[in-house]
């Protein structure tokens, strides 16, 4: 797949998102971004839970690590976390309600 020209700015995040998604065109990248956010929940409910902050850490591998198999793999491009990360994360919490919610399929 070809990688998609990106913009180095956005004025908003509503401006940012269309691009976001175009980032995330494949099926598998899209699971594993949703596998991903599961594991980060699951993570953060354990360390609440449990009161072991390892679970920290374990969320933010469990997130970056799943989206990263997605991107490098599946979409063959570069994570747009690392040119506009807030942007990025909350592209991924966005998308993440977007699927639950049946705006984007899985």
């Amino acid at each position: 797949m070809a990688q998609t020209a990106h913009t180095d700015h956005f004025s908003s995040f509503a401006e940012f998102y269309p691009y976001y998604l175009s980032e995330h065109r494949n099926t598998v990248s899209r699971r594993l971004h949703f596998v991903g956010s599961l594991g980060v929940i699951g993570c953060l409910a354990m360390a609440l839970a449990t009161g072991d902050w390892l679970w920290l850490p374990a969320a933010v591998v469990c997130g970056y690590g799943f989206a990263l198999v997605g991107h490098f793999l599946f979409e063959k491009n570069r994570p747009a976390t690392f040119r506009h990360p807030i942007y990025s994360l909350m592209g991924d919490w966005v998308m993440f309600k977007d699927i639950c919610i049946g705006r984007i399929s899985l």
